[in-house]
């Protein structure tokens, strides 16, 4: 049955459109009121593009969600936002962030050296509060030791095991502030039973009493830290697990005067979907009346809230564009649209754990559309893209002659470059795409500039030993 309806018509009847950071002019597709067919004109597809100015809109957000809660609870603690490295590493990312009077958390010895380059660039004191999580080997303990003995007096490693104390009891010269990571139940669908990360909130009392209490003069136990995997969604999992937190809290804080924080983690979803729907609000006042009525009824102070969003911080600053460059008719049923880029080599959650992102052609939005599958370039047969979060299908525009079809993928900023290596060996050596930079210059202008070209040969030759 032939289709007559236009692309622009089935969003619109689908979803409410146009809504924040996407909007059409003129059949074109614009992210955050950027013109992106000009970009693409300017540096062509495949694509890496990163919009600096939504790092800020999004750690304010968060701040002013966290304000109106304590304001409505009168809450009696303060908030810490911080900022999880681990989802984009990159200077430009961080040092955005850090423009928002924020907070850092580390994951691995390597962090540290991060940290060291930002002090020196003027970009962190040695106030800033430096939360060091992960499990942690010598080489990261001792670049943590040496931040304290330096004077970095917020920096607050993170206990993930008993015996990691002792390695802090040895080479710390100085008080320390110290926070210890409750083993959460994961969730019920989960492989396993118990995180690995942490320890087991039944053996934490009595660690404490056995190997803290009695040295305040030389390290404070100040916060308790959960994450959960699945992240911050209104469930009864959820809910059940920040309860065992705040009660643990409540019944350490009665033995351990200096204990005045708990780290709720990050898990803050982003939206893949036009459909997306969370009322980040309502989470966050719920989140605040929790602890607050947990710390009133155990008549207790209420403890510091620190967050560590990292996929909410930096994940919808980016989108990766990319040309349909032929399509294939492969049987009655499939029509293939073959990009000229790799899904597994640059959206690798999308192969890895089936993630979706939020996918909208740029172009051709007054054109009809079809049912397609889109293809990467590698050999590999997982190489493709065949269904969004609201819906088991993909639909795009029909290819016509006029000009090629761009499709892009939006809010992909937090872990992909991670995951998927940046620079190095891609699968069947399909380059890393070219990364253009949208931020402010120094007179206040937005501007765009390439902060990597598309990878070489040459450039992967010489790491193959070839050159």
């Amino acid at each position: 049955m032939e289709n007559n309806t236009t692309y622009y018509e089935l969003v619109d009847q689908t979803f409410n459109f146009p809504q924040e950071g996407f909007d059409v002019d003129n059949g074109y597709l614009e992210f955050n009121g950027l013109d992106l067919k000009a970009l693409i004109e300017k540096y062509g597809t495949p694509l890496k593009l990163t919009y600096l100015p939504k790092i800020g809109k999004q750690i304010n957000k968060a701040k002013d969600m966290f304000a109106n809660a304590f304001k409505k609870h009168k809450y009696e603690g303060k908030y810490y936002y911080c900022y999880c490295t681990k989802s984009s590493h990159f200077s430009f990312i961080v040092e955005e962030a850090l423009k928002n009077d924020i907070h850092l958390e580390t994951s691995y010895a390597y962090d540290i050296e991060i940290i060291k380059k930002l002090y020196q660039r003027r970009k962190i004191t040695k106030d800033t509060f430096i939360i060091c999580n992960g499990f942690k080997q010598k080489t990261y303990t001792r670049r943590i030791a040496n931040l304290l003995n330096t004077g970095f007096k917020n920096v607050i490693p993170v206990l993930d095991n008993k015996e990691e104390l002792d390695a802090y009891r040895k080479s710390v010269k100085v008080p320390f502030k110290m926070g210890i990571r409750v083993a959460a139940e994961e969730e019920p669908n989960f492989p396993f039973y118990t995180s690995r990360l942490g320890i087991r909130a039944k053996d934490i009392l009595e660690f404490y009493v056995d190997n803290i209490e009695g040295y305040e003069n030389k390290f404070q136990l100040k916060m308790l830290h959960i994450f959960l995997n699945k992240g911050i969604k209104d469930d009864i999992y959820y809910w059940s697990e920040l309860n065992k937190v705040v009660n643990l809290y409540c019944q350490l804080k009665k033995i351990c005067p200096e204990l005045d924080s708990i780290n709720i983690g990050g898990g803050f979803p982003i939206k893949h979907s036009l459909g997306f729907n969370y009322d980040y609000q309502f989470m966050v006042t719920e989140i605040v009346g929790t602890i607050k009525n947990a710390c009133k009824k155990a008549k207790v102070p209420m403890p510091n809230i620190y967050t560590e969003f990292g996929s909410f911080t930096v994940g919808e600053s980016m989108a990766h564009i990319y040309s349909v460059i032929a399509q294939k008719t492969q049987n009655d049923r499939e029509i293939w649209y073959m990009i000229d880029s790799s899904f597994i080599t640059t959206l690798p959650d999308t192969w890895g754990i089936g993630e979706r992102f939020l996918m909208l052609p740029i172009n051709k939005w007054n054109a009809e559309y079809q049912r397609v599958v889109l293809g990467g370039l590698t050999c590999d047969s997982h190489d493709y893209y065949d269904s969004e979060e609201h819906i088991n299908e993909v639909f795009l525009p029909k290819v016509t002659p006029d000009e090629p079809l761009y499709v892009g993928f939006f809010h992909t900023g937090a872990y992909q470059d991670q995951i998927s290596g940046y620079g190095g060996i891609k699968h069947c050596l399909i380059p890393s795409p070219k990364h253009v930079i949208v931020g402010y210059d120094k007179n206040g202008k937005l501007t765009d500039w390439v902060y990597a070209k598309e990878q070489s040969a040459q450039s992967m030759l010489k790491i193959l030993g070839y050159m």
